[in-house]
């Protein structure tokens, strides 16, 4: 196995034309190996010292480089004041170690629908920005993610940030996820909200959904909720719709019955927290934290 410590971008596209794969924190490659899940390649191509691949730009839109770790995610300003709900899935991924070498570039391109970032990533409107030795494109979350691990990017293409709009004024974002326990948990089920106000009165709603299908999935039909206050009935038409689009499946950890009646809880749970941000209430990050959601300390 040869490896190459890129200190640039165009190093890295060179490499990867030449058939090397990229590792940043190796979070997911190297405990995929240690698992026996599947060999190192044979040539790996270190991005971790290409500095515009770790900046966090304000603008519109927002740009998040690929290895801007979980740790920064959830302390950056910019991310916990105008993209909470990133924040609040970052301080849940893994353990502080992970947190600490892990990437939000990574996390977007192993493709698993019970990564924590994905969700908040595609209710905030998120963009993949891609490049390769040909030139850089950009492709929205729902043609990225093609099944669970896969994506459509290819050999050669290394995904270089993640594109965000700026959001609106009177905007709030959140994250939940089920936890059996706090510590090195994966996602049983988990909700993303994003949530504009008009006045008392919802502008606009999204919601996205972690571990219940192939791939992160959005919830479809929630424009008929704009004009309504956020209320009971508001937040039990969201349950229902997120509960009625999952598809989950039963495995060692949850049933597929289950995992649909919490991932309305969940939805249920992001969209008032989402909500309330909107409003100008201070909830702390992570939302699981703050209001006493998920497994005990």
């Amino acid at each position: 196995m040869s490896m190459q410590i890129a200190t640039s971008l165009d190093e890295v596209l060179a490499a990867l034309a030449a058939g090397a794969r990229p590792i940043a924190g190796g979070t997911d490659l190297v405990v995929g190996h240690r698992q026996g899940k599947a060999p190192l390649p044979e040539s790996l191509v270190a991005i971790d010292r290409v500095p515009e691949l770790a900046e966090i730009a304000d603008g519109d839109p927002l740009r998040i480089g690929a290895t801007v770790t979980h740790a920064r995610l959830m302390t950056d300003q910019v991310v916990v004041d105008r993209l909470t709900a990133i924040a609040d899935a970052a301080a849940l991924v893994g353990s502080p170690s992970t947190r600490n070498v892990g990437t939000l570039g990574g996390n977007v391109m192993n493709g698993s629908p019970a990564m924590d970032t994905g969700a908040p990533l595609v209710v905030l409107g998120a963009e993949a920005e891609l490049a390769s030795a040909d030139g850089i494109r950009t492709v929205g979350l729902d043609d990225l993610w093609t099944g669970p691990g896969r994506t459509s990017a290819t050999a050669g293409e290394l995904c270089t940030a993640l594109v965000i709009p700026a959001r609106p004024a009177s905007s709030g974002s959140a994250y939940v996820r089920l936890e059996y326990r706090r510590a090195m948990e994966i996602a049983v089920v988990g909700a993303a909200a994003s949530v504009t106000l008009d006045g008392d009165a919802v502008a606009s709603v999204r919601v996205a959904l972690t571990a219940v299908a192939p791939t992160i999935i959005e919830i479809d039909g929630l424009e008929g909720l704009t004009g309504r206050a956020i209320d009971d009935d508001l937040l039990a038409a969201v349950a229902e719709a997120a509960s009625e689009q999952a598809s989950p499946i039963s495995d060692l950890r949850a049933s597929d019955r289950y995992r649909r009646h919490t991932i309305g809880v969940m939805a249920r749970r992001a969209v008032d927290a989402a909500a309330r941000r909107a409003a100008g209430e201070s909830i702390s990050v992570p939302v699981n934290r703050a209001l006493g959601i998920g497994a005990a300390a």
